[in-house]
């Protein structure tokens, strides 16, 4: 019985507050722990506000606030929404995407017990579903990035409106493609260093269950094309579109990740808590494969690299993923102000935080 109404649940997308998750079966690196942060619904991206913890969700449509100091009790702040997988936090409002719009809530940390109405910040982004779902961030620049993904499995789209990534000038309501040939990007950050912006890519279906290959990207200067639909992982032209490019006359990945992983979100290490070997390394959620043969992905990666090199592709938490039974998928990690990190789940409806104790 406990069984079928966890499972009821899960399709509600609401998590049972008293189901016990299996977090024995989650494998770290010695001197690693993972700990439940809290319960949220179809929890994905995550960002960090100055006292609180902020959620967007899919299904859900709606978006979540979490206190960092006491209970740990989620708040809906907006719900309604199509789709608002994307929360970004600066000078005080929250920007969450949602769909063909970014929409803003003024001063909301202030406001979380009445929170405003979500205004329209802009809607200059196609209104399509496939792959419509948006990462947001911003940048160095002060600039908000909005990916726009492939309509499509594969096709030749539009290549001013979709398979890019756009910058936004908030202010003054500026729109900008920076990246092209992107078929699929849900997770973004710049290196803490040179600035420079850092991407995953997902690579297309019905190529097999080795190819392609998901990307993990290094966008040098704005205007660089990555290679969708013409060619993917840098070397494989496409067998419907390969015969209209070549190859090198795109942009290579830094690194190719595992075929069919659905990487998403991923972040820059930039604490202190964890050992030297992962300062500045490069985090990736793994969602998991839908349609391969034998699942893969289901984990938290880890990228180490030496300056602009990637030197190192490996796992990091493991676990998710029994056998051919997933009972939790990664969607984005996100770096708290003590260091440890954080993964949302959004099949489990969790956030985990990974914590060091081992010695360094």
């Amino acid at each position: 019985m406990a069984r079928w109404i966890a499972l009821l649940l899960m399709l509600l997308g609401v998590p049972a507050a008293a189901e016990t998750l299996p977090l024995a079966r989650l494998s770290v690196p010695p001197g690693f722990a993972v700990e439940l942060f809290a319960r949220v619904p179809n929890a994905r991206q995550m960002t960090l506000g100055e006292r609180t913890l902020f959620v967007g969700s899919m299904r859900a449509g709606k978006v979540y606030a979490i206190p960092l100091e006491g209970p740990r009790t989620p708040r809906i702040i907006a719900e309604g929404l199509d789709l608002p997988v994307g929360v970004a936090f600066r000078d005080g409002d929250l920007y969450v995407s949602a769909v063909d719009r970014v929409l803003r809530l003024r001063d909301i940390e202030a406001r979380l017990a009445r929170p405003p109405r979500p205004e329209l910040v802009s809607r200059a982004w196609p209104g399509d579903t496939h792959h419509g779902w948006k990462f947001i961030a911003f940048g160095p620049d002060g600039k908000l990035h909005v990916p726009v993904g492939a309509p499509c499995n594969l096709c030749e789209p539009d290549p001013g409106r979709y398979a890019v990534i756009t910058r936004l000038d908030v202010a003054r309501g500026t729109l900008e493609v920076v990246a092209r040939g992107v078929r699929n990007t849900v997770g973004f950050d710049w290196h803490p260093r040179t600035g420079e912006l850092w991407f995953t890519d997902n690579g297309r279906d019905w190529m097999g269950d080795d190819a392609p290959p998901d990307e993990l990207n290094r966008l040098r200067q704005a205007g660089l094309h990555f290679g969708y639909p013409y060619c993917h992982g840098g070397t494989l032209a496409d067998p419907e579109f390969g015969d209209k490019a070549r190859c090198d006359a795109f942009e290579a990945p830094a690194q190719n990740l595992g075929a069919h992983v659905a990487a998403l979100g991923m972040r820059f290490y930039t604490g202190r808590q964890f050992p030297a070997q992962y300062r500045e390394a490069i985090f990736i959620a793994e969602h998991g494969s839908w349609n391969r043969s034998r699942k893969t992905g289901y984990r938290v990666s880890v990228a180490r690299l030496d300056g602009d090199r990637v030197i190192a592709y490996e796992p990091f938490v493991t676990g998710w993923l029994q056998g051919e039974t997933a009972w939790g998928r990664p969607a984005d990690v996100l770096g708290l102000p003590d260091g440890s990190l954080l993964v949302s789940d959004d099949h489990a409806g969790a956030i985990y935080r990974i914590v060091y104790r081992g010695s360094r």
